[in-house]
Parts: structure tokens; C-alpha cells; sequence
């Protein structure tokens, strides 16, 4: 004689097994569709407000400019990023020759012998910048947070003859996702190439202007 009980218990189980995993995989999908929500649409970039523009007429300009031989690299950490270098080299090079510094500039060496070096060093202000940003993505943007990447621009100008003229620059980028107040002393971009590329052409052109007013350089 069959057992009411056992069969009713029985088909409890096979009903609940497959619902249970389809509630599971839904919520997955949820989870990563908001999660995405979260990164792409809800963050925004600010530009730090403390390094501030300085245009190429506010350079020093030598009287007799001479040809260099312009480097430039990015550093993630203090370790070479060589994409970050290609997609950024172009912009640095081209600011460097519409600063009325040198005669001409050139990635290859120059006939003066003088050399320009630019680093670029993305290093991180906070510890527990990836902390933040996963609590972030737990709570889908309710909780709001703030990480803030800081560079270090160093420019070394080797001339033959002459004591090499070293320059540092710092600069910032603070990223907000979710309920995060905005930054205090700082630019809104429209979004993270916007932001990276103004962050490059503010401290490149503060580094070069350090760089033109040193007795050492003229």
C-alpha cells in the first residue's frame, strides 16, 4: 500500500529542486546585470582642482632652443604599463613640441645630444581602494564610495655638458560610485578618457613649466 505521506514529500522535492535553481541562476543574472549598472553608469570622474592649468605662454622660453630627444613612460606602480604608455605617448610628445621649449623634438636621439625623459607613475592614495569598490557592488550603489589614483609626473632633462634638471609633479583622479558626495576642489569629466587625458596635459604642462623657469634649462 502506498504511503501518502512519503509520495507527497516526494513530490514536494522534484518540484522544489528545479525551482530553486531557476530562482538561483534569475538571481545570478539579476545580481550581475545590476552589478554591471553599477559600473558602468554610475560612477563619475572628478579631476583634482589642486594642480592647476598652466598654459604654454606662461613658459619660459630659451633664447637659443635646441632639438631634443623626447621619452615617455607609464608606470602602473612603478612598473612599465606598456599600454597605457602607447595610448598616451602621442598626446605628451605633441605637448612637448607645441611648447616653444625646444627647436624640434623627436623620439629619436637628437643632433644637440639633449634628452627630455617623462614618467608617468599611476600609484594608488588609498590601501583599501578595492575594498571600497566591492562593498559598492554588494549593496548595487546604495552605499556610495570614493578611490582616488594619484600620478606622479617626474621629467629629467639631460643636456651634454650640464647637470640633468629634474622636475616633480603630482596630480589626481578621484572616482565616485554610488550615493558618494562629490569631491571637494574638483572638475567634473564627462567620463574616464576625458579625465585621463586632462589629468596628463595639466601635470606635463606644470612639469615642463617648472622646467623652463630653472636657471639650470636656459
Amino acid at each position: 500500500m502506498a504511503n501518502p505521506i512519503r509520495e507527497e514529500k516526494i513530490m514536494s522535492i522534484e518540484l522544489t529542486v528545479p525551482l530553486r535553481r531557476r530562482w538561483t541562476r534569475a538571481l545570478g543574472i539579476a545580481a550581475m546585470g545590476l552589478a554591471a549598472m553599477v559600473m558602468a553608469g554610475c560612477a563619475s570622474h572628478y579631476i583634482d582642482g589642486a594642480t592647476k592649468e598652466v598654459n604654454a605662454s606662461m613658459f619660459k622660453k630659451p633664447a637659443a632652443p635646441a632639438p631634443v630627444q623626447v621619452l615617455f613612460e607609464f608606470e602602473t606602480k612603478g612598473v612599465s604599463n606598456t599600454r597605457a604608455t602607447d595610448a598616451l605617448k602621442k598626446q605628451v610628445v605633441e605637448q612637448v613640441r607645441a611648447s616653444g621649449l625646444f627647436s624640434a623634438t623627436d623620439e629619436k636621439p637628437a643632433a644637440s645630444g639633449a634628452l627630455l625623459g617623462i614618467k608617468l607613475n599611476n600609484v594608488p592614495m588609498s590601501d583599501d581602494a578595492f575594498s571600497k569598490g566591492f562593498a559598492t557592488g554588494l549593496t548595487f550603489g546604495l552605499a556610495g564610495s570614493q578611490v582616488s589614483d594619484g600620478y606622479i609626473c617626474t621629467v629629467n632633462y639631460v643636456a651634454p655638458g650640464k647637470k640633468p634638471v629634474v622636475k616633480v609633479v603630482r596630480h589626481a583622479i578621484h572616482t565616485t560610485m554610488g550615493a558618494a558626495a562629490t569631491p571637494g576642489n574638483s572638475t567634473k569629466a564627462k567620463d574616464i578618457n576625458e579625465a585621463v587625458n586632462t589629468m596628463v596635459r595639466q601635470i606635463v604642462g606644470n612639469a615642463l613649466n617648472d622646467l623652463s623657469h630653472d636657471p639650470a634649462f636656459n
